[in-house]
Formats: structure tokens, C-alpha cells, sequence
């Protein structure tokens, strides 16, 4: 989606000029700078609002590698917010508390989940990502921008909030305070932002939490499951700030006050997801079963759910299975409920996985 509402927010990413117009150039749709003379394209359902000229030198995974992880990522199809995501969303919506006026912007969208579920709560859901590994229902739902954080293409004090959710600990030191510093820019004087992220400190309940994965563990040496996906999305993660204290430190850089903070020491999350959600993998993931061969057939002739990974296959089962009213539904409900009690419970003990709530000053 780009409405008409998003051109009023837009800078050049390029040379920060105000001034872009709407115009056609070579074939090609888009925003122009008469200040730079660069073109940004309108793409199908988001605008491309890179800035032009020499790369920076840190790039992400899912820039260097997005035609890659387009397959791999199930990115397109959206199902409610359950499970972690639930949890994440449901802590966005009660420390956020989004108002039918604001303008909103999720840096860092990815597919645009979150900014998709949140969208009809606000005026104005912008998500930014440099990688266009957008969601369906975010095209059709969020204005979205594919853009790098580091120049964000966004005029000054435009946006009333922001959030950040398994952004920072992608990033190195440099990178993450640029990233920072930005957000910061185009917030108002005090707009708030939540962030979600990890640094690397123990949960003080780590010896209960361990006993989750003990378990697991045994089950994946018992050849039962394995964690090699999960260990593949998380290889790119630095934690650069690796205690509460740098976090605090590179807030206060960026002109952000902290405001509230809930921890997430996961004890009732890691048994749900080394365990519970794991064996439902299991059963939901299992191959489709043979069928005889009338003729030959080649690879690219094979049902292609016969190529997808367990855990893949599994969460497309599920979630045609997943209704307002069906059973599966309310049972994966009870389980985000579950996981959630970590939040209630011992969201005051410090621990490396935190939500925080900061202002801009």
C-alpha cells in the first residue's frame, strides 16, 4: 500500500532534500529529487526508498541473501499473533497504547507482521526494512518503504511512536547506534518507542530454564527433532550490547529517556518452544505419505511440500487450520497465554531479553 498520506513524511534518503515529486522517468514510476536527480520507484504495494550511491559496509543477511531466504522464510502468509509473536504483539499493543491519531513506525519491519496486525489501531502504520520480504496482507495493509536505518527517509519529528522488535542484536556496535540516532529523528519530542531485543545476560531462573533444554536436547541426540532452522535464522545475531548497562548507555546517546522496562525471563517459553511446540512439529510435519508412480516424474513435477522442512511444513498445516473459532485456535491461545506468565510473573527480574519503553527527549 502507498497512500498519498506517507508523501508528506518523506524525505530524500540520499541528500535529505523535503521536495520530491511524483513523476515518470524512464519507464519508471516514482518520487523525484530534484536536488540529486535520483528516482525512487514506486515497487508493487511499497516504495523504494534506498539511499543511492556507494554501499555501506555492513550489510544484512536478509539483504545479501534475500533471494535465498524468500523460500526458506515463509514470509507471505501471515496467521494471527500466537505463540512468541503473540506475546511480542500483545506487549507492543499494552506499552504502546496505540491511538486512533498516531503515526506509527515499525523500523526494522521485516515482513510486516506486526505492523500488519497493529495497522487499523492507528492513523498511519509505516513499516521500513531494506529487504522487500514483505507479508501479503502488509502490501495491502501498511505503508511500507524499503529503506536502510542508518538514513532513514523520513523528515523530522514525523511520527508520533516507533518500535523496534528483534532489531538491535543484529546489528554491530556502529551500525546500532546510527540506527538509534535516527529513529530518534524522526520521533516528536516525546514520542516513545518500544524496543524488544536481548543482550547477554542470564535469567536469574537460567537453572529452571535449562531443564527445557536438557530435555530437548535428549530428544534431538534420540534423532526426534532438531533446531538447525532456528540455529540458521539466529547465525547473524552480534548482541553488541551485551549487558543492561550499554543499553542504557546508547539510549541516553540517541537522546531516548527510559520509561519502562519488562523483562522476559523465558521459563514457561522455552518449555513451550524446546518442547511442546517442537513435538507438535513433529506430528503436523510429518512427509506426505508415498503415492504410487504412474510414470516418471521429475523433481520440478514433485509436490513441492514434499521439499519444505519440517518445521515449514508444519506451520502451513496449522495455519489452515487456524480459525476465530476453531480448536486449534483457542489451543494455541492457552499456550500463548502460558508463555505470557513469564511477562507477569517475573518481568522484574533482569535478564538478557527485555521490552523498553523510551522517550525522546
Amino acid at each position: 500500500m502507498i497512500p498519498k498520506a506517507i508523501f508528506q513524511l518523506v524525505q530524500c534518503p540520499t541528500c535529505g532534500a523535503n521536495q520530491l515529486y511524483i513523476t515518470e522517468k524512464e519507464g519508471l514510476k516514482g518520487l523525484y529529487c530534484q536536488a540529486c536527480t535520483n528516482l525512487y520507484p514506486f515497487e508493487a504495494g511499497y516504495l523504494d526508498l534506498m539511499p543511492r550511491g556507494p554501499a555501506f559496509a555492513y550489510q544484512s543477511k536478509y539483504v545479501l541473501e534475500e533471494e535465498d531466504l524468500a523460500a526458506e522464510l515463509d514470509y507471505r502468509a501471515l496467521a494471527p499473533p500466537l505463540l512468541a509473536a503473540g506475546v511480542r504483539n500483545n506487549a507492543l499493543r499494552r506499552l504502546m497504547n496505540f491511538q486512533p491519531g498516531d503515526l506509527v513506525l515499525d523500523n526494522g519491519c521485516g515482513n510486516g507482521r506486526f505492523a500488519a496486525w497493529n495497522a487499523a489501531a492507528v492513523a498511519l502504520m509505516v513499516g521500513s526494512d531494506p529487504a522487500s520480504l514483505f507479508a501479503d496482507a502488509a502490501l495491502e495493509q501498511v505503508a511500507l518503504a524499503k529503506a536502510d536505518a542508518r538514513t532513514l527517509p523520513f523528515r523530522p519529528a514525523s511520527f508520533d511512536k516507533a518500535f523496534s522488535l528483534d532489531v538491535l542484536e543484529h546489528f554491530p556496535r556502529d551500525v546500532l547506534e546510527r540506527y538509534l540516532q535516527e529513529t530518534a529523528r524522526v520521533l516528536r519530542p516525546g514520542g516513545r518507542m518500544l524496543i524488544f531485543s536481548n543482550t547477554r545476560e542470564r535469567s536469574p531462573l537460567q537453572p529452571l530454564i535449562d531443564l527445557s533444554r536438557k530435555a530437548s536436547r535428549f530428544l534431538v541426540r534420540a534423532g526426534v527433532y532438531d533446531f538447525e532452522r532456528e540455529t540458521r535464522r539466529k547465525a547473524d545475531h552480534l548482541k553488541a550490547l551485551a549487558t543492561w548497562e550499554e543499553v542504557l548507555e546508547v539510549m541516553a546517546q540517541a537522546g531516548l529517556k527510559p520509561v519502562k522496562v519488562v523483562f522476559w525471563n523465558s521459563l514457561f517459553t522455552t518449555f513451550v518452544e524446546h518442547l511442546v511446540m517442537k513435538l507438535g512439529e513433529v506430528v503436523f510435519g510429518r512427509s506426505p505419505k508415498r503415492t504410487p508412480e504412474v510414470g516418471p516424474t521429475s523433481a520440478a513435477q514433485a509436490p513441492p511440500e514434499k521439499h519444505l522442512c519440517k518445521e515449514l511444513r508444519a506451520r502451513q498445516r496449522l495455519r489452515q487450520q487456524i480459525t476465530k473459532r476453531s480448536l486449534t485456535y483457542f489451543a494455541l491461545l492457552a499456550i500463548t497465554s502460558l508463555m505470557e506468565l513469564d511477562l507477569w510473573l517475573f518481568g522484574w527480574l533482569r535478564c538478557g531479553s527485555y521490552f523498553l519503553v523510551v522517550e525522546k527527549l
